[in-house]
């Protein structure tokens, strides 16, 4: 923890000094959990951004296993990157650990606040739960994001794997993470939602 906090304010200044940074701050779906470097989506995301002309760095800033109770934790370092816009991908954790749907939101609430008084973009990403949680808390859990999305006035991407769905080779074994291709999906589904966000510059 105290060593990726060192390298994350050491690299800040170096970042701050080139592109504008784009941070994907999440858990281990956004940290490339079973994946090779290079595979995971913000990586995709990156070469996609490349592609269109897009000057801007993305760091990821995604850790396995991470609630939304770590992601107020961690704010500190994240704002100490300058990004341009943050990518928060939290609560799937909280909610396979059948956490208060109220506690996640509280959580988030904080993180979303705390990113707009610093002046920065923000893309929320949704997330849902295997049916086996219920209709209930699964309802109640996916509108917190709806909740959030519309007291802050943030850009949305309701569900990130909605493009992965029935889609073969996508998911890893366990169920839950994205393979590469599931990567480079999840890349292509936050672009329309990030790219207005963002400025092209002609150099």
């Amino acid at each position: 923890m105290f060593v990726s906090l060192g390298l994350i304010l050491l690299a800040a200044p170096l970042m701050a000094a080139g592109r504008p940074v784009v941070v994907c701050y999440g858990d281990s779906i956004t940290a490339g959990h079973g994946l090779e470097a290079g595979q995971s989506f913000p990586d995709a995301l990156q070469r996609d951004l490349d592609a269109r002309g897009y000057h801007y760095q993305v760091s990821n800033q995604g850790t396995s296993g991470a609630t939304t109770k770590d992601a107020v934790a961690g704010l500190r370092a994240i704002l100490a990157l300058h990004p341009a816009v943050v990518i928060v991908e939290f609560g799937g954790n909280d909610g396979l650990r059948g956490l208060p749907p109220e506690q996640t939101r509280r959580n988030l609430d904080a993180v979303l606040t705390a990113l707009e008084e610093a002046h920065i973009k923000i893309v929320l990403a949704g997330i849902t739960l295997p049916p086996n949680y219920g209709r209930e808390y699964i309802q109640a859990f996916e509108q917190l994001f709806r909740e959030l999305t519309a007291k802050h006035h943030v850009a949305f991407v309701p569900m990130l794997y909605k493009d992965l769905i029935n889609v073969p080779g996508t998911i890893q074994p366990d169920g839950i993470h994205p393979t590469a291709k599931g990567s480079e999906i999840i890349a292509r589904t936050l672009l329309p939602v990030l790219a207005p966000l963002l400025k092209k510059t002609t150099h």
